[in-house]
């Protein structure tokens, strides 16, 4: 049965308590008492292991490190806010002078004795160009990072990758005199194409003139996207954990199989921020547009007829004729994009929140 275990001093009078050296595991007890007293835990008590742990100091390069990075997105706010107090505040004296409606206004005459201008105009073209220059550019992107990813060898692979990120460097008055003085024939002959066969639709019909229209901002705009979200749906491709592949690939998935049930489910989020990215950079693109848009006023869904029109052309093409009201509504005209672009940015994010437990499953 063992022996009954040592009663301290107190036992004699009716204690119970075992010493403390019992409490320990066998041999502790011996250990300590040969350990050197510097060894030993405050007041003798416990199994040694040192002191107390030593203080942080006051101002250590992790507090100096975590009040930078403060700062820095502090400093992002605040040069946002001051970015929306600047354009409101330009822009009210401007609108106060407005004779029209600003949000329904189809015209832009704000240098005359009574100005009027809208908006509504400006940011139909804005939305429209830039939805279907996504609407081209995101499978086509897609496309290309899957095949970099999984598809291409590694050497041709890096090298193509290398290519499609000079593309983005590429400035976008490259773009827009290339689009003007190149692609513009091509994309004619096509929307005659298009309105002879295809004229009983809307978005084709018209008698013309064609060439410098939505379909070729919106084409220029789709290459100029193109690198951008390749590249970012890339890198989220190339992050799919190995483990996920291979099962996919053991249960007697195709790869076109494996892709679609462990790449893009897993890199949803990433391609969500790329499109999201590529929209941005599409919503606020100046030159390009103002190189290849007919620069018309007019709200109209047809894709092919010379016209268009978009905030940011509008500014470039605008500014350097435009008196101090003209100034202020062209300014008004950009809170308006600066807004839009926040709403996409917001939207973005909540969508990503949404979808964040396929990022904690990569953790």
């Amino acid at each position: 049965m063992g022996e009954t275990p040592h009663r301290s001093a107190d036992a004699g009078t009716g204690g119970t308590r075992v010493t403390q050296s019992h409490e320990w595991p066998a041999g502790a007890s011996a250990r300590v008492a040969e350990a050197p007293v510097s060894t030993r835990s405050p007041g003798g008590a416990g199994l040694g292991g040192g002191g107390a742990l030593p203080r942080s100091r006051k101002f250590g390069a992790e507090r100096a490190f975590r009040g930078l990075t403060l700062a820095a997105g502090t400093a992002v706010l605040v040069i946002i806010a001051a970015i929306a107090i600047f354009l409101i505040a330009k822009a009210v004296p401007a609108l106060r002078a407005n004779t029209e409606n600003f949000w329904s206004y189809e015209g832009w005459s704000p240098n005359e004795t009574q100005p009027k201008f809208g908006i509504g105009t400006l940011a139909f073209g804005t939305v429209l160009s830039s939805a279907l220059a996504l609407l081209m550019a995101v499978p086509v992107a897609l496309g290309i990072a899957l095949y970099l990813s999984h598809y291409a060898p590694r050497r041709l692979g890096t090298a193509l990758g290398f290519l499609v990120d000079l593309l983005a460097a590429v400035p976008s008055v490259v773009f827009g005199l290339w689009g003007r003085d190149i692609f513009i024939n091509p994309v004619r002959d096509f929307s005659v194409w298009l309105n002879e066969y295809f004229g009983w639709i809307p978005i084709f019909g018209g008698d013309g003139p064609f060439g410098k229209s939505i379909m070729l901002g919106a084409l220029v705009l789709a290459i100029m996207v193109l690198p951008i979200i390749t590249s970012l749906s890339r890198e989220v491709f190339l992050q799919t954990p190995t483990a996920n592949e291979e099962a996919a690939l053991a249960l007697g998935a195709t790869r076109w199989e494996m892709l679609r049930t462990a790449v893009l489910p897993y890199g949803r989020p990433g391609i969500i921020a790329a499109v999201m990215l590529g929209l941005g950079r599409a919503l606020g693109e100046t030159i390009a547009l103002a190189l290849t848009l007919g620069i018309t006023f007019g709200i109209s869904f047809n894709l092919i007829q010379n016209g268009g029109n978009t905030i940011a052309a509008n500014i470039a093409n605008a500014f350097g004729e435009a008196n101090e009201t003209g100034r202020g509504a062209l300014i008004a005209s950009g809170l308006v994009l600066f807004t839009i672009t926040l709403i996409v940015n917001i939207t973005a994010r909540a969508i990503i929140y949404r979808r964040r437990e396929f990022t904690e499953s990569a953790a």
